[in-house]
């Protein structure tokens, strides 16, 4: 009895969750589909009476006078500068959580970085302007690869560290007694048995970029490099805002973490597994 009250319980927390997550998404999407009228509606209904998927085409269509030319061209800059960010970080990271797994002695480094992740990113706007204006990087794709650079990699690092930690460490003595070095040892023995929390750790990491606003707004200012989340905001600017084109942008920028997603789940879910059950 007591077996299927808590069976019961699972499935009900489950569908909660489920339900919370999901619940937004497909209001949006109601949204997206419905009408000026259908919006503005008193009282409010569910379903829209007129299903109205013309949103959509205008925003992948690249004719004059539409956004769709403003939403892919920040679209494009969104996937170049979270990609690029994500694969930077994790370059640097691998080595960097390698070292302070295997070395003993050196985790005051990695709370260091910790410390500074947390810091208010307000507190770094003007020290980060500087340099990048001085870099002649401000409104530059490479200029906030850089900056998201340094709010993804010590994430990255901390959560790469905690999976070297469990990994066997017999197999690397073994592997160094036969003559390879300490990159050797990295590339052939520690990244194969890693390569579940890696695929996790470039999802998380990959994210931190796509969903970044603060720094995206104030280092670019035209559409040459800002991102997604920075142009959703300017179609809220004008005086007759369209909540359904919003929405219909809303939809569209959730599909390729989705995709990602999708594609990464088996890692995602082992490697958050292995993270989560340490020694």
């Amino acid at each position: 009895m007591k077996r299927k009250i808590r069976a019961v319980l699972r499935y009900a927390a489950a569908l909660l969750v489920a339900l919370s997550i999901l619940a937004p998404m497909v209001w949006l999407f109601l949204m997206s589909v419905s009408s000026t009228a259908d919006l503005t509606r008193l009282p409010l209904e569910w379903l829209p009476r007129h299903w109205d998927f013309s949103r959509y085409a205008r925003l992948v269509s690249l004719a004059p006078d539409q956004p769709g030319a403003l939403f892919l061209h920040a679209l494009l800059n969104s996937l170049l500068v979270a990609c690029g960010a994500t694969a930077v970080s994790l370059l640097l990271a691998i080595p960097a959580a390698f070292s302070f797994s295997r070395y003993p002695g050196r985790d005051g480094w990695l709370f260091a970085s910790l410390a500074i992740y947390m810091v208010p990113p307000v507190a770094f706007v003007l020290p980060l302007y500087f340099v990048l204006q001085h870099l002649n990087l401000l409104n530059t794709h490479i200029g906030l690869i850089l900056v998201y650079c340094s709010l993804i990699l010590p994430f990255l690092t901390w959560m790469l560290k905690n999976q070297f930690d469990t990994l066997p460490q017999d197999i690397e003595q073994a592997a160094r007694l036969d003559g390879l070095r300490f990159w050797q040892v990295l590339l052939r023995i520690t990244l194969p048995l890693a390569k579940p929390v890696l695929g996790a750790s470039a999802l998380f990491g990959w994210l931190l970029a796509w969903d970044e606003f603060f720094y995206a707004l104030l280092y670019t200012s035209s559409i040459d490099a800002q991102t997604l989340p920075v142009t959703i905001a300017g179609f809220t600017a004008g005086r007759a805002t369209d909540d359904g084109l919003i929405a219909a942008v809303g939809i569209l920028a959730s599909l390729p973490p989705l995709l990602i997603a999708i594609v990464l789940q088996k890692s995602l879910v082992s490697g958050l597994a292995s993270g989560g059950s340490k020694g």
